[in-house]
This record gives structure tokens, C-alpha cells and sequence, in this order.
């Protein structure tokens, strides 16, 4: 087996107001998220199979901030995987998110956004889906 890293356990970004965000993360994304520590982490997971055949899964949460979060707060960005890149980002825009412009790739297109915590969005469409995904 080997010893280094075998996937992504999770992702845990740092709110104002989890609840909020993760309301907000549910309507626009389509993602159902569970209460897991009332009004302090709102959190699911999106389970796989790993390269040894065993059962996993990445978390992707929202942790109450141990402090106001001013505008020094350290970037971070989660790339999310759309099948269609105009489509969602139509959908978001109907919704009066405003869409970064798109930028197209050998390995695929991309769009940007912002939470209303102002964490930046990347929206990623693979041009083909590897194998396996």
C-alpha cells in the first residue's frame, strides 16, 4: 500500500454564518447539507470508492468562525465539476449571481463566482470526463 496521500478528506471553510451559507450553497448548487453542531457546522459528504477498493468519502463544511473574519481573512478557492458550463452558470446568473468571465482550456472551461461570504467559486467543465469519474 502506499503511504502517501490516497485522496481528499474534506474541505472546511471558516463563516460568519454557516447556516446561512450552507442555504445558500443548497439553492445554488443543488447540495443538501446536514446540521451536524446547531448553528456552528453545516456539513455533507460525497462518498467514492478509493484505488484500494475501499469505501470513502471527502467532507465539504461550514465551520462557525472563532472570530469576525475582516477583509485580511486568507483567500481560498474550491473548484466545483459541472457537466454544463453555460447552463449552471445561466442558472446563477437568473439568480442575480454575477458570473466572472469564462475562460476556455485544452483540459477544459471555467467560470468564477462568489458566496456571500465572498469565498471565490471556480466552476470547472471537463472538455472529457476521465475514466473512472
Amino acid at each position: 500500500m502506499n503511504a502517501g496521500v490516497r485522496g481528499l478528506g474534506g474541505i472546511f471553510l471558516y463563516a460568519e454564518d454557516p447556516e446561512a451559507l450552507s442555504k445558500w450553497y443548497a439553492a445554488h448548487f443543488g447540495l443538501s447539507f446536514n446540521e451536524w453542531e446547531p448553528g456552528r457546522c453545516y456539513g455533507l459528504e460525497f462518498p467514492y470508492t478509493d484505488p484500494d477498493g475501499q469505501k470513502a468519502s471527502t467532507v465539504f463544511s461550514f465551520n462557525k468562525a472563532k472570530a469576525p473574519l475582516g477583509e485580511g481573512r486568507p483567500e481560498c478557492m474550491v473548484n466545483w465539476r459541472v457537466a454544463d458550463l453555460d447552463a449552471f452558470c445561466a442558472r446563477l446568473e437568473a439568480a442575480g449571481i454575477p458570473v466572472e468571465p469564462r475562460e476556455d482550456y485544452s483540459y477544459g472551461r471555467f467560470a468564477w463566482i462568489r458566496d456571500p461570504e465572498g469565498h471565490r467559486i471556480e466552476l470547472y467543465q471537463p472538455h472529457q470526463e476521465p475514466d473512472g469519474l
